[in-house]
């Protein structure tokens, strides 16, 4: 087989292996046996079970690294998928299955390339090129990825989330802010006898929903939105609710940091307060923590950075050049969902593209699949970048 056929087998095959999120081993393994059978100079799985694989250029330039996460979130409608979710199935040329288009094809695709340049190349090309296949990213965008850039000191990162092919330069960012109000229970039959936490947190949104959030030339509006609410006790059985719990869904612009989020809350909240001082209310950014597959525990407050670059950086421009070389006239925009760039970019500082193959609306949905002409294109794209920037 050639390197393309190669790529589409290595697709299925990973595709077949379910790697939800804490259960990535099967697929780490088979990715760092396959590194290592394509001519990786070493892979390694870090502490997280993320898999990090490097080729060493025979001159000295800076450090490449594409990375993806192997992880995916579960399968809850199986009977109600027209291609089994872990079969690889290829119909009408596509390859179909849970992640294949987020973003197991784009690992493969990532993986595959760097060996081919490698190969053509003999090695003789500047700096190194890494490869990170991360875990528990649908859980924590780019938290794992921590280990990564600590071990691969990138210069540079590629995310090979599904851009159909174009350059991203940024993200917003996400948190999830939590708000609580405080009453006091009592039977519902006298509620005078108590405090309702309910009508606090009433008070509380109405003042939250004033808060103008800002915009972004590039990045667009920051969203600020009610995802969920729940009292305590919960059902109530004639009880009057003493805790209310709201979480908004934060969409963050470059500039707005964890202070600014919980600040403006926090104003919110007071301007309540004066119209109800016996008013009580707290706000804070959700906590989560996992365990890995390789039982590490992984922790984090749920808060990731939007990130952005300008467009005339030596990345992009070192990309869109490396991308016409082989035929791809890529525009350019900014993803729409957060990334693992919420750590390169975002927290890091490190300069951060996107580019991958399939589209961004293939994430999470049924009959999931990505095309080959779509894995064969980034494979070439990938290619080019690299030949660009080495």
């Amino acid at each position: 087989m050639n390197r393309e056929e190669m790529l589409v087998s290595l697709c299925q095959e990973v595709i077949r292996i379910p790697s939800m999120s804490g259960h990535e081993e099967q697929v780490a393994k088979l990715l760092q046996k396959t590194m290592i059978e394509y001519g990786f100079d070493e892979a390694i799985i870090d502490k997280y079970g993320s898999v990090l694989g490097t080729i060493y250029g025979k001159r000295p330039g800076k450090t490449i690294l594409m990375d993806g996460h192997i992880d995916t979130v579960d399968v809850i409608d199986r009977d109600e998928w027209t291609h089994d979710p872990f079969s690889g199935e290829i119909v009408d040329g596509k390859v179909y299955g849970r992640g294949a288009s987020d973003m197991k094809g784009s690992v493969c695709t990532m993986l595959s390339a760097a060996a081919q340049y490698a190969e053509d190349t003999n090695k003789d090309f500047a700096g190194k090129i890494c490869v990170s296949c991360t875990v528990h990213e649908e859980c924590f965008e780019g938290v794992s990825s921590r280990e990564i850039s600590n071990a691969a000191k990138p210069d540079f990162v590629i995310i090979g989330e599904a851009t159909t092919t174009t350059v991203k330069i940024g993200q917003r960012g996400r948190a999830e802010v939590v708000v609580e109000t405080y009453g006091k229970s009592c039977h519902s039959s006298n509620p005078e006898k108590g405090v309702n936490a309910v009508y606090h947190m009433m008070a509380v949104i109405e003042a939250i929903r004033n808060i103008k959030v800002n915009e972004h030339p590039i990045l667009g509006k920051g969203i600020l939105e009610l995802t969920d609410i729940v009292s305590s006790p919960y059902p109530g059985a004639s009880v009057v609710p003493a805790v209310c719990r709201a979480t908004f869904d934060r969409r963050t612009l470059v500039g707005e940091d964890e202070a600014l989020i919980l600040g403006q809350v926090e104003e919110a909240i007071e301007a309540a307060k004066k119209k109800n001082p016996e008013l009580q209310a707290k706000v804070y950014l959700a906590e989560g923590q996992e365990t890995c597959w390789t039982g590490e525990k992984i922790s984090a407050k749920r808060y990731f950075p939007a990130w952005l670059i300008p467009e005339d950086s030596e990345l992009v421009q070192g990309a869109l050049a490396g991308l016409k070389e082989t035929g791809i006239d890529a525009s350019v925009s900014h993803f729409s969902f957060c990334t693992n760039g919420s750590h390169f970019c975002g927290e890091a500082g490190i300069p951060c593209i996107g580019f991958g193959p399939s589209l961004e609306s293939l994430a999470h949905v049924r009959d999931e699949y990505i095309e080959i002409e779509q894995l064969k294109k980034a494979f070439h794209g990938f290619y080019g970048i690299l030949s660009h920037l080495t």
